[in-house]
């Protein structure tokens, strides 16, 4: 019979950001503490003869080269020593994880497709080597192999693993629209070119972007920082909106995610249910997840 594997990867969010000037390769240097949570897709990975295949019944999920996933074929193909397209294998993609929401969604299904595939090819990749594999993807996606909690360097690609933060509930809100990741570097440049003032519109002075969150550390809580957050914001005033929405009901932190459009909120394990139904409005995405340990998001991925 067909082997069929289901991976399961995880969104991510990123607890700080801090941004650098834009390199002369065109990338900016990052400094980003990045947290998987149990918000997830879910990738059903066969053999089958023939062509290699990819679908995706979400609007606006390509099911084509242009996605990570058939692109991550291809560099595991050709790291195989194979020529020509890949094949002999399917791939369904079961979205969760909305898109261009700074969720690293499309990065964590490429990470998943490496892992997939390296067993169904019977490539003998190492994780090392996928991780390698992995940076030619996207700056996002070697943190997929990683999970929990992680100091991400570099454009990102560079990780060093932390403790595990505690347990918390994370409530994820993703407006009506998104923002892809080149429009919110290009608003940061462009903003720091024409010296913008450091507050975006309609966000909450001194809350959603310093705010100090116990993650069960020895070392003290963490100040939550986002430089996109503000470039962002000033476009798009409903992320402040959201931020002061979430701290309104408990939040013990809340700002955008990577280059938005979602805003996650940190609240006690037992209480983000609760207020993810009083954040609930006509156009807003909302969900619900909790922090995952490094363990929990491996198992997920299927390393």
């Amino acid at each position: 019979m067909a082997r069929t594997l289901i991976l399961r990867p995880s969104a991510k969010i990123n607890l700080t950001l801090h941004v650098g000037a834009r390199r002369a390769d065109g990338y900016h240097d990052l400094r980003t503490l990045l947290q998987s949570v149990t918000l997830h897709d879910t990738l059903t990975i066969s053999e089958r003869r023939g062509p290699f295949g990819l679908a995706c019944r979400t609007p606006g999920v390509p099911s084509d080269r242009s996605n990570l996933v058939w692109k991550a074929a291809e560099v595991l193909w050709a790291a195989m020593g194979r020529t020509g397209d890949p094949r002999d294998a399917h791939v369904k993609i079961d979205k969760t994880i909305p898109s261009q929401a700074g969720l690293g969604g499309g990065s964590a299904d490429a990470a998943a497709a490496l892992v997939g595939l390296n067993t169904l090819w019977g490539a003998h990749q190492s994780r090392r080597d996928l991780m390698h594999l992995a940076t030619r993807l996207g700056s996002d996606v070697p943190f997929f192999f990683q999970g929990g909690t992680a100091l991400g360097t570099g454009r990102g690609e560079e990780l060093y693993p932390v403790d595990d933060v505690q347990r918390l509930g994370v409530v994820i809100v993703k407006p009506s629209f998104g923002v892809s990741t080149a429009e919110a570097y290009a608003w940061l440049d462009a903003d720091r070119a024409s010296d913008a003032a450091e507050a975006p519109a309609g966000q909450p002075e001194g809350r959603g972007s310093v705010a100090e969150v116990e993650l069960g550390w020895p070392n003290g809580p963490v100040r939550l920082e986002n430089d996109l957050m503000a470039p962002v914001g000033r476009r798009h005033p409903v992320i402040g909106e959201i931020i002061e929405a979430c701290l309104s009901l408990g939040a013990s932190g809340a700002q955008m995610s990577g280059s938005g459009s979602a805003v996650f909120g940190l609240f006690p394990e037992s209480g983000a249910a609760r207020a993810a139904r009083r954040l609930r409005r006509p156009d807003w995405l909302v969900l619900v997840a909790q922090t995952q340990s490094r363990r929990e998001a491996a198992r997920r991925m299927g390393l």
